[in-house]
């Protein structure tokens, strides 16, 4: 029998162990895959799901291309190369499947002999577009997690990590424990095992969706008929957009199917570039408040609507990543329940918006030089919070002038896009994606991740660290991660004369692009 109140160990937990892990395409996962590959050399095997795209033949080339030659193996290549050779040769597998397709798509016999190679299951598969079409938002973020139960159960009970949002709140407000959510409106039902019926709203919302399609005579506006439509939905239910809506009707889908097993579920609140591992600011792609930093480097906007006495949560991705490999090791020590963990700052490490701000402005103004291919030019005016009516307000008599200025460019002949309207239309963009969580009325709490912090072992509690009480937030933000946004997520402009445009970005992708 294990004694339950010796320390928990990663690595006695872990080695040994086939782990797979889903969406490693993206940020978070590629930090999680290089954590464990790096300190978790005991690691029998990983077992990568990626699905095969238009660029690339299958999907290990795609594996090749887009994670491993990532940036953030740079530090295992040069440290420990050969180590990292071998693990690409012996203990990597690559499979060729798309998790929202009945059997991954691998056909029965294929998808049974995935289950027999599995140990444990980290989910980190999502689309974090917030304004993504309903239809695909809805098959990534929920329903694949169908598909993702029927391989733990064909595993035999195994662990299931799934990766969620601290923003499954929507609407509510106060104090957010590591704990289910009602919905906001008040209609979706409650089991009596604690998660909520989302069955019938399922139903509902492929059935709108098949509406739309039978409805929409021209495909080019099918996608945003899809966009508005999920939009609608999750205001109606009480979310601010697809993106958390999607994600809390996973976490019900997780909870029902794993009813009984062992579920953790991980929610990371804004995840920005890394505080130390394997480098200090490394990132990928541009994020949710690094969208609007890029629009006041550029010259895009000045003021936006947000409360700047109100608690901004912010959580670095190597702190997220921790939190993940703590739950892995719970799992797999003390299976067969349900757990719900939040990586956040709010509750323990508290930043307001306008001490934010301040920090990065005054770092922008001082060293905006150093960030060559976040600035083109020094920064002018100071960014401000406004009030939502003012904001409103001002958009709305910036519009007026700006009608009027466009009829006379359009009857002079002259071209109807100029750098104020493209301003204005930036904030306004910027405004509907993200105004919701830059004036937050809810706290994040962790109290629950951190107890499990200190059931670790000493070595452990240092090398897989969760605690945002690290976080020097002046360091943090005015350097680490300003350097790290211009280093790794932004095209070096000198190389690549034709665009500076950003790499592709997670939930600012449209809006971005334009900015830069």
């Amino acid at each position: 029998m294990k004694n339950m109140s010796s320390p928990l160990n990663v690595s006695e937990q872990l080695t040994g162990k086939r782990v797979l892990i889903t969406g490693t395409s993206g940020f978070l996962a590629k930090v999680l895959l290089e954590k464990l590959i790096r300190d978790v050399p005991g690691i029998k095997q990983f077992i990568l799901v990626i699905r095969g795209n238009k660029k690339y033949t299958n999907a290990a080339e795609r594996f090749e291309r887009e994670i491993l030659s990532s940036s953030i193996f740079d530090r295992l290549r040069e440290e420990q190369a050969q180590y990292l050779a071998d693990v690409v040769s012996n203990k990597l597998v690559v499979i060729n499947g798309e998790v929202t397709e009945p059997l991954f798509g691998l056909g029965q016999l294929k998808f049974n002999q995935l289950a027999n190679t599995v140990d444990i299951v980290v989910n980190c598969a999502a689309s974090v577009n917030f304004r993504e079409a309903l239809d695909q938002a809805l098959e990534i973020n929920a329903l694949s997690v169908h598909k993702l139960a029927a391989l733990v159960r064909m595993a035999g009970n195994i662990p299931l990590i799934h990766v969620s949002t601290c923003y499954v709140n929507g609407y509510h407000e106060g104090a957010m424990h590591e704990q289910l959510h009602a919905s906001a409106s008040k209609l979706i039902p409650q089991h009596a095992d604690g998660y909520y019926e989302v069955q019938p709203l399922i139903s509902e919302l492929l059935q709108k969706i098949a509406a739309v399609k039978r409805h929409c005579l021209n495909a080019d506006d099918l996608p945003q008929a899809l966009t508005d439509l999920g939009i609608r939905e999750a205001h109606r239910y009480g979310w601010n957009d697809t993106y958390t809506f999607t994600k809390w009707i996973g976490e019900q889908i997780a909870c029902r199917e794993m009813q009984g097993k062992s579920l953790t579920i991980v929610r990371p609140s804004i995840i920005e570039s890394t505080l130390r591992e394997p480098a200090a600011g490394w990132i990928e792609g541009v994020k949710v408040g690094d969208a609007l930093i890029l629009a006041y480097a550029r010259g895009k906007t000045s003021f936006f609507p947000a409360k700047p006495d109100a608690v901004i949560d912010l959580i670095p991705a190597d702190l997220v990543a921790n939190s993940i490999i703590l739950a892995m090791t719970e799992a797999l020590h003390s299976p067969g329940q349900r757990r719900i963990y939040q990586s956040c700052s709010g509750s323990r490490k508290p930043i307001i918006l306008g001490e934010l701000i301040h920090i990065i402005q005054t770092a922008c103004k001082r060293d905006w030089r150093a960030y060559d291919r976040l600035f083109h030019r020094q920064p002018g005016s100071d960014f401000r919070c406004v009030s939502r009516p003012v904001f409103l307000l001002t958009m709305s008599t910036m519009k007026l002038a700006l009608d009027a200025v466009c009829l006379a460019r359009k009857c002079l002949g002259m071209k109807q896009s100029f750098a104020r309207l493209e301003s204005f239309n930036t904030t306004h963009n910027l405004a509907v994606v993200f105004s919701f969580y830059t004036s937050p009325n809810y706290i994040f709490q962790n109290s629950k991740l951190l107890e499990l912090e200190q059931r670790m072992g000493p070595s452990d509690r240092s090398m897989f660290s969760i605690d945002p009480e690290r976080i020097n937030w002046t360091k943090y933000m005015g350097n680490i991660h300003l350097a790290g946004l211009n280093r790794y997520a932004l095209k070096d402009k000198r190389r690549d004369k034709n665009s500076d445009a950003t790499l592709a970005p997670e939930s600012a992708n449209t809006i971005t692009a334009n900015i830069a």
